[in-house]
């Protein structure tokens, strides 16, 4: 059973940075996209950033870009995101999505999904 779990969310400043983290097991990912996505209360799921196979290619949604960086790791099987500059418009849920061509999975057609954790900035 293939299984996301992210990690590293939390209650931080605004002005602050957070490293979420996503590991995955059950199968490994190596050759393979990974991807975050997030969803705040009462909108719609938004894309936050992927990273293709081979980890160079990288796509940043337009609210993020020049803030967050996504970075693998195959030996762990993981992946992360490095979000700096936080802002209270970055509260959300934040899912982990693995699995699929890094252009399916930007669209949100990820094969496998983390159950989330929680990021609130407060100012």
């Amino acid at each position: 059973q293939v299984q996301l779990v992210e990690s590293g969310g939390g209650l931080v400043q605004a002005g602050d940075s957070l490293r979420l983290s996503c590991a995955a097991s059950g199968r490994s990912f190596r050759g393979d996209s990974w991807g975050w996505f997030r969803q705040a209360p009462g909108k719609e799921r938004e894309f936050v950033a992927s990273i293709g196979w081979s980890g160079s290619v990288k796509n940043y949604g337009d609210s993020v870009k020049g803030r967050a960086t996504i970075r693998r790791d195959d030996d762990k099987n993981m992946v992360y995101l490095q979000m700096n500059s936080l802002q209270r418009e970055d509260t959300a849920v934040y899912y982990c999505t693995a699995g699929g061509a890094v252009q399916l999975l930007t669209a949100g057609n990820g094969k496998f999904w983390g159950q989330g954790t929680q990021v609130t900035v407060s100012s």
